[in-house]
């Protein structure tokens, strides 16, 4: 009888312990990057319309400088409040599901730098889009995210990637996936983003 409770006993030990490992492996990387980009939103929209209420996005847009630069300036601002973002939710996910991020600090951090960038860009050109609409906070959740759904499947899965050793070697891939997204959406913000001033 006791053979048959110390059986059971380690039986439900290690079961105990692998779904642990299976819940914190496969939804780490997913709740960390859904708090970053929901975090991203609100803060590329505050950032917005902090400008806006003050009137100093209409003098921005009376410059005589070239519209690439001003988004270049927006993004920057938008991709720092990010990376903070990013590091800070990183080290709080490690801690509160026990996940080991000392073992893969340079893939963690390149994904989520590439991330935020990707975050930044998108959100400065919806934020700019939406700043003056009267319904912004449901209308700039609503456009980001189908938009932001292939840089949270490319980071969800880098980040997995790298937490796991990148066993089946597909961090490269999902790397590659952020650079190219990030690429073609700060090129399409800088290019059109001008005309929402213009518009404005």
């Amino acid at each position: 009888m006791n053979a048959i409770r110390r059986g059971t006993r380690i039986a439900i030990a290690v079961a105990r312990k692998d779904a642990l490992a299976e819940l914190r492996g496969r939804h780490a990387p997913g709740l960390l990057w859904l708090a970053i980009v929901f975090a991203g939103i609100l803060a590329v929209g505050r950032l917005h319309q902090l400008e806006t209420d003050d009137g100093a996005l209409e003098h921005l847009a009376a410059y005589p400088v070239d519209r690439r630069a001003l988004y270049a300036g927006k993004a920057l601002g938008g991709f720092a409040v990010m990376l903070v973002l990013g590091i800070v939710l990183l080290v709080a996910v490690a801690i509160l599901f026990a996940v080991e991020v000392a073992s893969a600090p340079i893939p963690l951090l390149v994904t989520i730098v590439l991330g935020a960038a990707g975050v930044a860009a998108v959100g400065t050109f919806y934020a700019g889009l939406t700043v003056r609409l009267r319904a912004r906070e449901v209308m700039l959740p609503l456009l980001m995210l189908p938009i932001l759904a292939p840089l949270l499947l490319a980071a969800v899965k880098a980040t997995a990637a790298a937490l796991s050793g990148d066993p089946f070697g597909e961090l490269g891939a999902w790397i590659g996936l952020l650079v190219a997204f990030d690429i073609v959406m700060i090129a399409a913000g800088a290019a059109t983003y001008g005309f929402l001033l213009e518009d404005g």
